[in-house]
């Protein structure tokens, strides 16, 4: 469900800033909605766009790490902030970085793989977190992905079906 309000807001132009666990609706079907729109913005008819912003404070722990050194914030950094979505989710609500500094966390760490966490999904959050913003998967991608891996969970303890769906993924012309 965020994946997928991710990718309709993505489409629309908007990019988040603040996609957090702290920032989804959850009720009690357990349908998921992205809130907390107070440092969103419009991009204009640009899928590669991006909003460059001076001053005030980032939640280093979400941030991806062009946004953190340049103030470059994207669609491509809302999906670096998903991939800590979905790391939170799966650690069932554990401080992403634990007690490690913003100095640490912005210095190339990544997350380990929660506990009972499938492979699969790990590698997806590795994913989104590539250091090259052009790298990470689009969210039209993720929801496809995830989409596949609901329907057959078998598939979630081979990392291969993974690399599978995100060679043969197309979004938009964007592989």
């Amino acid at each position: 469900g965020i994946a997928a309000g991710m990718s309709y807001l993505s489409d629309l132009g908007y990019i988040h800033r603040d996609l957090a666990a702290r920032n989804i609706l959850v009720n009690s079907n357990l349908v998921c909605k992205v809130s907390d729109f107070g440092l969103s913005r419009v991009l204009e008819d640009d899928p590669e766009a991006a909003y460059t912003t001076s001053g005030g404070k980032i939640p280093i722990r979400w941030t991806a790490p062009e946004a953190i050194a340049y103030r470059t914030f994207s669609s491509s950094s809302d999906v670096w902030s998903y991939g800590v979505v979905m790391w939170e989710v799966m650690s069932y609500g554990e401080r992403p970085y634990w007690n490690l500094t913003n100095r640490d966390v912005s210095e190339g760490y990544r997350l380990p793989a929660p506990m009972g966490c499938p492979g699969a999904l790990h590698t997806l959050m590795l994913d989104c977190w590539q250091k090259d913003r052009n790298e990470r998967p689009r969210f039209c991608q993720i929801v496809t992905i995830l989409d596949k891996l609901i329907r057959n969970p078998e598939n979630l303890k081979s990392i291969d079906t993974l690399c599978r769906y995100m060679d043969s993924l197309s979004c938009r012309g964007y592989v």
